[in-house]
């Protein structure tokens, strides 16, 4: 009976660590026809486009002047910025090495998988599903916001009822909430109950992310050009702000510098983190980069520093023009055309409304894109139910993927505070960072004879660094973010559950024959390179 359980305990755990043979994926690669046009300036603009989004635009209002929830670190956010670009470059190194050496698409999921086993790989494709669909609650959110900053431009030319709409249709009950608050108005008579439950929903983020789901379901194309043309209209904005705001920065309102001490300065590191998400999408170009082992390192680095230097600029414009005693006043969901208004050219606030409705709408876009691209990886890999594999007739696109994925950001928008949701994304933005840094440190070990043309300098060092000061800013971050850091353990625990009832058993009954797996056809096999 020993025996037997011994021989049951290994055959587990020797499943669990099985990986992904990196030959036969490169193999693969080789054999795909994607054409490999994409060189550095094409990396760069890439990661711009990704990781300049919500974070600036959003995150910077809660980061310095803090919520209901949290405190912020004032005109020292500079000091958070700093910290979160040094945390990003550990984990950005580890991607370069994994995208030189195994230059296949698939991004941290395929690393994952193919370094540390089925386990580890469904654990990050996981993550990866929850971090882009919850940190698109925040996006479509913060879209409301900005629209009405934009709407409010032309007050002279649309009616009231467009401008100024109920409070209770255009935010989640948390937000209604916090707006009463800040206008002097008493929830209970300007807030619709239910069943003795307050009742608010945000109908234009629900509009918003329906209309992405559609543009999903029907295909799309992407065009570099069109890339370009996002990523300059975004920078143009954050210039205008920048350009426009030094005039108005007194240095008077940058004293005192960190209101919140150290404690707030560690906390808006974790929260301006938001700010950066998105490098990693430059690893999924790999198939169709030239020369990827060379230029696929120098654009994530690339696109890190350039986002760093403009963030750091956003912050010391931001902290200059409004002074602490008013934080309390800003609009902490469309922050920038806020503090714009408050030194009145409201002309400029309609532009950065403009652009980072731009802005938000790609992101939204990619991210929901990313969504279904991972979940359809994983299904391929016997992870979920097979009917999510299914592709449209006409559109040539996993429609099943979408509507669900489209169903679930919308749902959130309705139940979660688009503040926690933001918390949410980072804390498994960062537990996929550990995952990566240390899937780095183990493929030193297990395949140390594999060509890395791009290697981690000082490993395993710099992966642990990585590593600890993810773990670090999350348990910091975690005494403060009751909700989020309860939640987010929630949903790891869940995503262990269903992998031991039903990816585990899957996969082996597919090894033992029981289950047959139809054979991709040529537009599945597309769908899942692409990503």
């Amino acid at each position: 009976m020993n025996v037997l359980n011994k021989s049951k305990i290994k055959s587990f755990f020797f499943n669990i660590c099985k990986t992904v043979d990196t030959d036969r994926l490169i193999e693969h690669s080789n054999k795909t026809t994607f054409n490999k046009s994409l060189g550095v300036f094409d990396l760069i603009i890439l990661g711009i486009s990704a990781i300049i989004g919500c974070g600036i635009f959003v995150m910077i209002g809660s980061a310095v002047c803090g919520t209901a929830d949290h405190i912020g670190a004032g005109p020292s956010v500079l000091i958070s910025i700093i910290l979160a670009a040094i945390s990003c470059i550990c984990p950005a190194l580890c991607y370069a090495e994994f995208a030189s050496m195994i230059p296949v698409s698939g991004s941290a999921y395929t690393y994952t998988y193919a370094t540390m086993g089925e386990f580890a790989g469904w654990m990050m494709g996981w993550i990866l599903i929850f971090a882009y669909a919850i940190g698109n609650i925040t996006t479509a959110v913060s879209w409301t916001e900005y629209l009405f900053q934009l709407l409010q431009g032309f007050d002279k030319y649309l009616p009231p009822w467009l401008i100024n709409p109920p409070i209770w249709l255009i935010n989640d009950v948390p937000g209604a909430i916090e707006k009463c608050h800040k206008l002097g108005i008493n929830p209970e008579n300007s807030i619709p109950h239910i069943l003795g439950m307050p009742f608010s929903i945000n109908l234009p983020a629900l509009f918003i992310v329906l209309v992405i789901g559609r543009v999903l379901y029907k295909g799309m194309k992407e065009s570099s050009k069109m890339a370009t043309v996002m990523v300059i209209i975004k920078l143009a904005v954050i210039i205008l702000f920048i350009a426009v705001g030094m005039f108005y920065v007194k240095p008077e309102n940058w004293v005192p510098f960190a209101p919140s001490g150290f404690n707030g300065i560690i906390l808006s590191t974790f929260i301006i983190f938001y700010a950066y998400l998105g490098f990693d999408a430059i690893s999924t170009a790999a198939e169709e980069t030239k020369n990827p082992q060379k230029t696929l390192p120098i654009g994530i680095i690339g696109s890190l520093i350039i986002c760093s230097v403009l963030y750091g600029l956003v912050a010391v414009v931001f902290t200059g023009i409004i002074p602490v005693s008013m934080y309390k006043e800003v609009d902490v969901l469309a922050p920038m055309a806020h503090v714009i208004a408050l030194i009145h050219q409201p002309w400029i606030a309609g532009w950065i409304s403009l652009g980072a409705l731009a802005g938000l709408t790609s992101v939204l876009l990619v991210f929901q894109y990313g969504t279904t691209r991972v979940l359809f990886a994983m299904t391929r890999d016997n992870f979920f139910p097979p009917f999510f594999k299914k592709i449209h007739p006409v559109y040539k696109t996993p429609h099943i993927i979408i509507w669900w994925t489209t169903a679930f950001v919308m749902l959130g928008c309705i139940f979660i505070d688009a503040h926690v949701a933001a918390e949410l994304c980072i804390f498994g933005t960062f537990g996929s960072f550990i995952i990566v840094c240390l899937g780095i440190i183990i493929l030193r070990k297990t395949d140390p004879q594999r060509q890395r043309p791009f290697k981690v300098p000082f490993c395993p060092y710099l992966p642990i660094f990585g590593i600890a000061i993810c773990i670090y800013l999350i348990y910091q971050a975690a005494k403060t973010l009751k909700v989020s850091a309860t939640l987010f353990p929630f949903w790891i625990f869940l995503g262990v559950v269903l992998y031991a009832f039903y990816g585990y058993r899957q996969n082996r009954k597919v090894e033992r024959g029981e289950i047959l797996i139809e054979e991709e056809d040529e537009d599945a096999k597309q769908i899942t390179d692409i990503f």
